[in-house]
């Protein structure tokens, strides 16, 4: 569906949904759970909160193009926050709820942000941490209510909100014509990603940047004001908040926010969502749930469901050949949708056109799985600095392993070594303050990717490799090896470590230990052994390991942490190809050679 209006900026979208397109009929905008059940938001209540959340900020001493950051999970007053700050014409910075302290002290200070505003106390308390060392903070702003603040830089939500309705008296006008401040070339937002160093790096996105890729996404999808989205992807990824928030508003669609990642199945039956962004994770735990619960039944219904799997792709197949579905094939595909994938429908609510996939890559067996289900997910491929879409299957163009044909307004083209550039003008305007990061990913306005590409023969887009050993957990979390596998490196139990994660459900880790130091240890706490090798599969080894291990974990994100690891009987070297002659680890081979170990850290958990 075309896009509800050709809106210049944010506030403009803001601006026409509010004042135009609800028209007084109390059409519900968003969705979220209180006290055990699901409450509506109409756009009038959206524009009133938002306006005195605007006020007060402004009386505050909020002026044009200040950067204020936003630390909180998804809930309407995310879009209260966003929407206040950009309709002042100001720029917001949003951050990820699970970031440590040291992270949110670096992004205030590079993003020389004025003010953050949080959801809770817990985010409240890692920010007053670091407090006096963000030089340009003047306040902090707390969703949640909170009890024995004496603390005159912060302040809740509500009492802003006051402040805007007081200040709103005086100057009754302000926040309209501030909507209008903005261009389209203005800088909307910054987005904070991981660098190959590990030092996150700002993107800068304008207005134009974010709404040509929402053009792009109404353009190729059909989505209306009778869609309904469940939104769990955090709001501060550029995929949730283009595809899932902007593009949903464009199109006068219904937001309901999920409780929270765990509650996605339950929240999926209360919404009965028509449309859902997602990550890989999410359909690897589903399909590992289906699995799980078919091998538990007895051995009947086992094969009742795999023929009905069979039957489903078949049909698949079919409905996309030149000779169309035989009869006999769609008698049985009724008889396996009766069966069996009607059942797995409702689990998603029963009205679900299909699922949008992004972050990582989406493995082309869960594709072809869901598809035989009747259940269609769709996957796209892109960046934060091409806010974020470059590339995207169609509903009725689509080819599993593949992500795609480039978005409308994109253009794409692969570098003679392999590497995917996209031009148009989604494309970041740079990183901030890093002008050496951006002369290394942007050239006469192409943006180099990091990944390995190539076109089918009908135009499809297949990764096939990374550049960078940079890479993405498929909950579309980037994590930047290198500085994790320093951090680990300290410890004197380990001589060799290798980080494992890209498009994995969680990090794990190859450790090579340093066997003097563990013949050490046996000898000194009488574990016996006749080859230092031997003491790799000894529990009380493996005890040492985890618990140094957790020591370090402690400075480390949640996404970035450890969860498994596998102790190896010898190093890597260079005589084994496993190492160049700089002494530098050689990660594909690595991986390459230690398959079967690296997939047995993930059995039955993905």
């Amino acid at each position: 569906m075309a896009i509800l209006s050709n809106f210049k900026t944010i506030p403009d979208l803001f601006h026409f949904l509010t004042q135009e397109f609800s028209k007084g009929d109390k059409k519900t905008v968003l969705k979220h759970k209180v006290d055990g059940k699901y409450i509506d938001i109409n756009y009038d209540q959206l524009y009133e909160e938002t306006e005195h959340l605007a006020l007060g900020l402004a009386s505050l001493g909020v002026k044009h193009h200040d950067r204020i950051a936003i630390i909180s999970e998804n809930r309407p007053e995310w879009v209260y926050s966003d929407m206040a700050i950009l309709g002042l014409g100001c720029v917001d910075v949003p951050l990820y709820p699970i970031l440590t302290s040291d992270t949110i002290e670096f992004t205030l200070n590079d993003s020389e942000s004025v003010g953050i505003i949080v959801s809770t106390q817990f985010q409240l308390n890692k920010v007053l941490k670091v407090r006096e060392k963000c030089r340009k903070l003047k306040f902090i702003i707390v969703m949640n209510d909170i009890s024995g603040n004496d603390r005159s830089d912060v302040f809740t939500l509500k009492q802003i909100q006051e402040k805007g309705k007081e200040y709103g008296k005086e100057n009754p006008k302000i926040f309209k014509n501030s909507l209008s401040i903005s261009n389209k070339d203005d800088l909307c937002t910054i987005i904070y990603t991981s660098g190959t160093t590990g030092q996150p790096k700002g993107v800068m996105l304008t207005h134009d940047n974010i709404l040509s890729n929402v053009r792009d996404a109404l353009d190729i999808y059909d989505i209306g004001p009778s869609d309904v989205f469940l939104s769990f992807l955090p709001l501060c990824h550029i995929f949730e908040r283009m595809a899932g928030y902007y593009t949903a508003l464009a199109a006068g669609s219904t937001i309901a926010y999920a409780e929270s990642v765990e509650k996605v199945a339950t929240n999926l039956g209360e919404i009965k969502p028509t449309l859902m962004t997602a990550v890989p994770r999410l359909f690897e735990r589903m399909y590992s749930k289906i699995k799980r619960n078919v091998e538990s039944q007895p051995e009947k219904k086992q094969k009742i469901f795999n023929w009905a799997i069979e039957v489903g792709k078949n049909y698949a197949v079919a409905k996309k050949s030149e000779e169309g579905v035989p009869i006999s094939l769609s008698v049985k595909q009724k008889l396996a949708d009766k069966l069996v994938f009607g059942k797995l429908r409702e689990r998603t609510g029963g009205r679900l056109r299909f699922f949008i996939s992004g972050g990582a890559a989406l493995a082309r067996e869960l594709g072809l799985f869901f598809e035989a289900a009747g259940i269609l997910v769709i996957e796209g491929y892109g960046l934060t600095e091409s806010s974020p879409v470059i590339a995207a299957n169609r509903p009725n163009d689509y080819k599993f392993g593949s992500v795609g044909k480039a978005f409308p307004s994109v253009e794409i083209k692969i570098a003679k070594d392999g590497e995917i550039l996209a031009y148009g003008p989604t494309i970041m305007q740079g990183y901030y303050n890093n002008k050496k990061e951006t002369d290394a990913v942007l050239k006469d306005g192409w943006l180099h990717t990091g990944d390995i590409g190539v076109f089918d023969a009908e135009g499809f887009l297949i990764i096939t490799d990374r550049k960078k050993h940079l890479f993405k957990t498929s909950g579309g979390k980037y994590v930047a090896p290198t500085p994790i596998e320093n951090l680990f490196l300290a410890s004197k139990y380990i001589d060799q470590f290798v980080l494992i994660g890209d498009r994995r459900m969680f990090i794990s880790a190859l450790i090579v230990p340093d066997f003097e130091a563990l013949k050490e240890y046996a000898d000194a706490h009488r574990i016996a052994y006749t080859d230092p090798m031997e003491l790799t599969n000894t529990k009380q080894i493996y005890d040492l390991l985890e618990k140094d291990l957790a020591q370090f974990q402690k400075q480390l994100a949640n996404y970035e942490r450890v969860r498994k690891f596998t102790i190896l009987e010898k190093p890597f070297s260079i005589e084994s190809g496993e190492m160049t002659p700089s002494l530098k680890l050689k990660r594909k081979v690595i991986e390459e050679r230690y398959k079967d170990l690296i997939d047995d850290m993930y059995e039955g958990l993905e």
